[in-house]
């Protein structure tokens, strides 16, 4: 941070809303970053986390409101200061909403593989001794150990964020759910559902996971195996089982009674994540209905990783 003798106040909250886009390398940070920009936002890519007092009371003096700063893993010696820095910003009023775009290392291993872009923490094998012409499985165990590192250094960050699992989003659905994101108030807690299947693995930025699988399955019924929750007759054939209603009411009463507490914990976002097999008729009833159930909670979200994808 600047030295010199102008002040080092931060700047004020009604001059600023502030988006840090953080995770991992090949979590889609670039395609969140184009979705910002999009949204009218003045995006900056690899900021240091000592010019970022700097950089915002700069903004603040050209009247920019929206700003959006991408921070990851290249940046490895400043991210001790990163928190720090977060932490006094909301404190002092400026509102700053981390995001954190995650995967499972499947998916990394996969897109680093299909981009053939080296991961910014993989070590120069020929500092560790290996020829010119490593071979496969050398090549694979330094990316893993390099992602493993990434989750390591991130992991404090990942913490203080609202996480994002990528790991079966397409772009589209990505720039979808950031711009949901920003446009909420970041200073009250929001609700997000996300229906999910679970043959495709649990998201792993669910903060409640709520498995509805014991529940009768339309896709057993022929005329509604092409249809999906939120259509009519598929929410007649679930709400005329008993079954449905019971973990409705429950699911239902168990948020009534916690979220309070949640609120209390200044969280900025609670997900809950309801799963079926295929994600694309019990899931999505639920949330839908829970949706409208906690419509008056203030800030509520949806969102159908199975059906959002096709």
């Amino acid at each position: 941070m600047s030295k010199s003798s102008t002040p080092t106040a931060s700047p004020k909250a009604e001059h600023s809303d502030v988006v840090l886009v953080t995770g991992m390398s090949g979590g889609g940070k670039s395609v969140a970053m184009h979705a910002l920009e999009d949204a009218g936002f003045f995006c900056v890519d690899n900021l240091p986390a000592e010019l970022l007092l700097d950089f915002l009371r700069l903004e603040q003096q050209r009247g920019k409101r929206h700003v959006a700063i991408a921070v990851d893993v290249r940046r490895a010696g400043s991210l001790p200061l990163l928190l720090p820095l977060i932490k006094q910003l909301r404190t002092e009023g400026v509102a700053v909403r981390s995001i954190f775009l995650d995967a499972n290392t499947e998916a990394l291993m996969r897109r680093f593989s299909e981009t053939r872009r080296p991961h910014p923490l993989r070590q120069d094998q020929s500092s560790l001794g290996a020829g010119p012409q490593d071979d496969g499985e050398d090549q694979h165990r330094a990316l893993l150990d390099a992602i493993a590192l990434e989750r390591e250094l991130l992991s404090a960050l990942r913490v203080e964020s609202t996480v994002l699992d990528t790991s079966q989003l397409r772009p589209a659905q990505l720039r979808a759910w950031v711009r949901d994101l920003v446009v909420v108030d970041g200073t009250a807690l929001t609700l997000v559902f996300e229906s999910f299947a679970f043959k495709h693995g649990v998201p792993s930025d669910a903060d409640l996971v709520f498995d509805v699988r014991v529940l009768p399955n339309p896709y057993y019924d022929r005329e509604l195996r092409p249809l999906n929750g939120r259509d009519a007759p598929v929410a007649a054939y679930l709400e005329a089982q008993p079954e449905v209603s019971l973990m409705l009411g429950q699911i239902a009463g168990f948020l009534a009674t916690w979220l309070p507490s949640y609120a209390a914990d200044q969280r900025s976002y609670l997900t809950v994540a309801i799963g079926c097999t295929g994600g694309q008729h019990r899931s999505v009833y639920l949330v839908e209905t829970l949706a409208r159930k906690f419509a008056d909670h203030g800030q509520v979200l949806k969102r159908h990783r199975e059906l959002d994808a096709r």
